[in-house]
């Protein structure tokens, strides 16, 4: 059994790996940025447990979260709770400590601290202060769901969570159109449809994949079309638990096929602006909206500011 941490008489600390209790020691003072697994708590490394086990603290989200990963490798290290909601109050304590000569680990329900979480206002401030800050890397379901995805890894853009009211969420899609790059995007099963969907209305149908449950016993990746993941995934009631939805990049139509305005121009022989930018989006794989613009454009018409005509 690991030994008492806050026993004076007793400073030993260790934690159990492989069926051996490993004997770790204090490290310096200083603020541990560290990864811990994303589902499965075999992903963790040794290191990040040396340092879990060695520490005076650790500043979790959620207690109960890190306190079964402690279990699992016999840390007694004390916890506390830090997280968005009472950051302001925390913070203080947290660098009082520091600067006495703590040595303290920043860690996240899971993952890699800071990534969509508001960590990084305890690293900025502490580094302010002349407290070292240390990263102990690991496991980051941004990562993961990338290496599966099967879309270009050359580049890549982080966006996280998009705007839960549809209007803000397709005005902050629109800006991420011409990003020459895989886009990675975190959501919430009960919203990813939705998402989806005004990615497809967005983006034309580029390649996509939606990455639940990495690492867990029910992982699963998705792959196809914005269109086709947003209709054929309607029945929620199979997406469940944490999800990555990665976005390959704008296709490259140069010098392939028709130009946009030539395909419009064409099209707006026999159909109506609306009808002539649904086919020419679909044909040529671009943004809806962005088409649908330029047809009223041809046409004679002015788009108003939202792009409705």
């Amino acid at each position: 059994m690991p030994q008492n941490q806050d026993d004076p008489d007793n400073p030993a600390k260790n934690f159990s790996a492989f069926g051996h209790t490993i004997d770790v020691s204090r490290p310096a003072p200083g603020l541990y940025i560290v990864a811990t697994p994303i589902g499965n708590l075999g992903d963790v490394t040794i290191r990040a447990l040396e340092i879990l086990a060695g520490v005076d603290r650790i500043a979790c989200e959620d207690t109960r979260v890190t306190r079964r990963l402690l279990e699992r490798y016999g840390i007694l290290t004390p916890l506390l709770s830090y997280h968005d909601r009472n950051g302001a109050t925390q913070r203080p304590r947290l660098l009082e400590k520091l600067a006495g000569g703590a040595a303290i680990a920043l860690v996240s329900d899971a993952g890699t601290p800071l990534v969509s979480d508001p960590g990084y206002k305890l690293v900025r401030e502490a580094k302010e202060a002349g407290i070292e800050v240390f990263a102990i890397p690991g496991a980051s379901s941004v990562m993961a769901g990338l290496v599966v995805a099967g879309l270009p890894t050359d580049r890549f853009y982080f966006e996280g969570f998009l705007p839960s009211r549809q209007q803000a969420r397709l005005a902050r899609i629109r800006e991420l159109a011409g990003i020459d790059a895989t886009l990675v995007f975190f959501e919430s099963a009960k919203r990813v449809i939705k998402t989806l969907t005004d990615l497809h209305a967005e983006f034309g149908d580029r390649d996509a994949v939606v990455a639940r449950e990495i690492t867990k016993k029910f992982e699963e990746t998705i792959p196809g079309t914005l269109g086709e993941l947003a209709s054929g995934l309607g029945d929620t009631t199979i997406l469940k638990g944490e999800i990555v939805l990665l976005v390959g990049p704008p296709p490259d139509n140069a010098g392939d096929g028709p130009s946009l305005d030539e395909a419009l121009s064409d099209a707006l022989k026999t159909l109506s602006v609306r009808e002539a930018a649904t086919e020419i989006a679909d044909l040529l794989n671009m943004p809806r909206r962005k088409v649908y613009n330029r047809a009223l454009e041809l046409a004679g018409k002015s788009p108003d500011k939202d792009g409705k005509g």
